[in-house]
């Protein structure tokens, strides 16, 4: 019998999982979509790195079997935080950056904010981990 597990406990798995294709994505492509986005290019890696300095944190507590709640806090925090600078991207830029720079800017706003919504929401299950996942 397999035994299925909600949803939310793969939750740190997407959020690490998206930090980290999003940040390759940003710097494999970055010269390509500095002007597709009409943001400069620095702008571009800046986001990249953060996307997978993010990423590598998440993927830390993806795969712990005990979480501590500062952490998972300190992450909450963070996909804020991410969400709130990415809106103010889109103020800085309104006039400079592309239709699509603008909604891959919003988009990011969105799907972060979103995270760190869920992730405060099951904040309590997320500090431990379900069966299968590596120890500390």
């Amino acid at each position: 019998m397999v035994t299925r597990r909600p949803w939310q406990a793969r939750l740190l798995w997407v959020d690490c999982t998206a930090g980290a294709l999003v940040g390759v994505f940003l710097l494999l492509l970055s010269p390509w979509l500095a002007p597709l986005y009409g943001l400069p290019q620095g702008l571009i890696l800046f986001n990249a790195a953060a996307n997978l300095l993010y990423g590598a944190y998440s993927f830390s507590l993806a795969r712990r079997a005990i979480r501590p709640m500062r952490l998972l806090v300190l992450l909450v925090c963070a996909n804020a935080a991410w969400s709130v600078v990415c809106l103010g991207l889109v103020v800085r830029y309104w006039h400079d950056a592309s239709v699509l720079g603008m909604a891959t800017l919003v988009g990011e706003s969105l799907f972060v904010g979103g995270l760190a919504a869920l992730e405060w929401r099951h904040r309590e299950s997320l500090a431990l981990a379900p069966s299968g996942t590596r120890a500390q």
